[in-house]
């Protein structure tokens, strides 16, 4: 569904089965954010196809960490046309014990390329420039990406509406979680895309949001 600005927001509404929020950004950058299972995949591009997104539209692929529920679906994009994105210590993570959480679902791994490598720091997507911020604590390499732009940040599974990723699967670290979340209450946000659960949209609500946890789940993590 077409929202506002370019951006397209894909909510997972399925109480039954899990799996995330997708994002596109169309206009001059076309990227897809987080694509989710596999198995899911060709229902997000049906959706998108009804609002006149093509699959050969999406240049880029970006995963804001390495998740099933997130990352598995970009095996499915040809690697010689999409750029397939992932933060450097995300694909170490990956590597590792990353992986083997894929088996502990009875999941393949994907077997594929990623072809764009993310730092900290700038990036430059189409005609639109967007910063890529570490936030681990639910995985050691996970990112936001914020448009300074739009005042709008793609979270993933760090921060959620009066909730936070959960921190017990390998490679989770409560303390980083906590000291990430506060790096993202400073930025002046007013759309806040998470990878699950409803989206926040209004710069007071963000921030009240943030309070929340900040107050209530913190001292529980």
């Amino acid at each position: 569904m077409k929202f506002r600005d370019d951006i397209y927001i894909y909510e997972w509404a399925n109480y039954f089965d899990n799996n995330c929020n997708s994002y596109y950004i169309g206009g001059g950058v076309q990227a897809l954010i987080d694509p989710g299972l596999t198995r899911y995949l060709p229902d997000l591009l049906n959706q998108m196809a009804n609002d006149g997104i093509k699959k050969k539209d999406i240049r880029y692929v970006i995963n804001t960490h390495s998740h099933p529920d997130h990352f598995q679906g970009s095996e499915l994009f040809d690697q010689e046309k999409v750029k397939i994105a992932l933060h450097r210590k995300e694909m170490d993570f990956l590597k590792g014990v990353g992986g083997e959480l894929y088996g502990l679902f009875g999941i393949t791994i994907p077997q594929m390329q990623i072809n764009m490598q993310l730092e900290d720091g700038r990036l430059e997507l189409g005609d639109q420039t967007f910063r890529v911020i570490s936030i681990p604590g639910h995985t050691p390499g996970h990112i936001g990406l914020y448009w300074p732009a739009k005042k709008v940040l793609f979270c993933g599974d760090v921060v959620f509406q009066q909730n936070v990723g959960r921190t017990d699967f390998p490679g989770g670290n409560g303390s980083l979680l906590k000291k990430s979340i506060v790096t993202l209450s400073d930025l002046d946000i007013d759309l806040l895309l998470p990878g699950h659960m409803g989206i926040i949209e209004g710069h007071d609500k963000i921030q009240d949001n943030f309070n929340i946890i900040i107050q209530n789940i913190f001292p529980y993590i």
